[in-house]
This record gives structure tokens, sequence and C-alpha cells, in this order.
């Protein structure tokens, strides 16, 4: 019952994280579900790409607002809020990353981590 509720709550928690992407106009966001893939760090990652520094910070504080709002969580590790280049939110069963267009084609994590199953979210 208690790996039943923390699916519950890392599904919500990725739906969440969604929302917060959507409410800034993100692009290519991606949901990867890891719980199937083996030494997997996180329940899923969701992954978006924004086109400017200040989209980048837009994005992830709305992230963190509907996490908040929705579950009263806060991210226990973030990165990156300094360069703008990749920003992430690490909610331990979710991460999110947040994008700057060329570097997450340099990146790949959706090839990286190929055994996951892939979402592609449609505006």
């Amino acid at each position: 019952m208690a790996k039943r509720r923390k699916a519950d709550s890392s599904e919500r928690l990725s739906e969440l994280v969604v929302k917060g992407m959507q409410e800034k106009k993100a692009t290519n966001i991606v949901v990867m579900d890891l719980r199937k893939v083996k030494n997997a760090v996180a329940d899923f990652f969701v992954i978006c790409t924004g086109s400017s520094d200040k989209q980048l910070d837009a994005i992830a504080d709305s992230i963190s607002d509907e996490v908040y709002k929705g579950t009263k969580e806060t991210a226990w590790h973030t990165e990156g809020k300094n360069n703008k280049e990749w920003m992430l939110l690490d909610y331990s069963s979710v991460v999110a990353h947040v994008f700057r267009k060329d570097l997450r084609n340099f990146y790949a994590l959706e090839r990286l981590w190929g055994d996951a199953a892939i979402t592609e979210i449609t505006d």
C-alpha cells in the first residue's frame, strides 16, 4: 500500500511540474517515466525547453509555485539558477529539467535514459 501511495504522489508531482512549465509557455515538454529503469535516480524526469534567460527563470519559478500550491513541498535541491542554461529542480521522486535549447540537444537526456517510457506533452 505504501508503495502505491508513493507512485500516486510522484505521478501527481510530475503533473504539477508539467502545469508549471505550461503556465510559462515552455516548449518540447516530455515526461520520462523511470520507474521501470534499473538504477534510476527518480521516478520521473520532466524536461522542457525555454528560449531566454528570463523565460528559464519564469518556468523554474512557476514549477516551484505549482508544486508548492499542490503539495506544500519545496525542491530539496536546485541547480543552475545562476548560469541560466540548465536549471534543475529536484523533488526526490521527480526531477524537473529546464533547458536552454542548445544545451538540451547537447545533453539529450531522452537518449541517455532511453529505456524510460516517454510521454510528449502537447500544447
